[in-house]
């Protein structure tokens, strides 16, 4: 089960490289999805993983601390407390787009150094049409074409840049 998990956050990396210096926001993290794997993958990146409950985020302190992540902060907090700015937002189906998409908004750093412009990265299933009404620029990537498993045939990476939204 948690192999599935695993790489579906990695799914990510598919899409986008994150270079070096990259701050990433993960949203509604759970036990630490997808931010824990990135986190491993990107080592140069830095990581800060939010999820409302508590007891979630003491896991996500525990894994990241006994994995020896350094990159990796973990909060307790709702999307719209995080003062902070970052290159990207990364989220796993934690609600629908228009609704992240109110949560990111102002979330982002101006500029970009990365192969995408700064945005958010979501991992979400099904059929999107209806909630991409709202958004005037977005790239999707089928998961199913990085990961043959049957689990990952409805799955994609939903790109919205920063300036995306309507």
């Amino acid at each position: 089960m948690y192999e599935r998990h695993i790489l579906h956050s990695l799914a990510i990396a598919k899409v986008i490289q994150f270079k070096p210096q990259t701050t990433v926001l993960d949203i509604g993290t759970g036990g630490g999805f997808p931010g824990i794997p990135l986190a491993i993958y990107f080592p140069e990146t830095d990581f800060l993983l939010v999820d409302s409950i508590g007891k979630k985020i003491k896991v996500v302190e525990e894994v990241s601390s006994g994995a020896g992540l350094l990159n990796v902060k973990a909060r307790q907090a709702r999307a719209e407390q995080i003062p902070e700015k970052f290159d990207f937002v990364v989220s796993r189906a934690v609600t629908t787009l228009d609704e992240i998409g109110k949560w990111v908004k102002g979330k982002y750093l101006k500029g970009g150094f990365n192969d995408l412009d700064n945005g958010l990265l979501y991992l979400k299933g099904g059929d999107l049409k209806e909630e991409l009404k709202n958004i005037k620029a977005f790239q999707i990537s089928d998961i199913s074409k990085f990961f043959e498993e049957e689990f990952f045939e409805t799955k994609k990476v939903v790109y919205v840049p920063a300036n995306g939204w309507k």
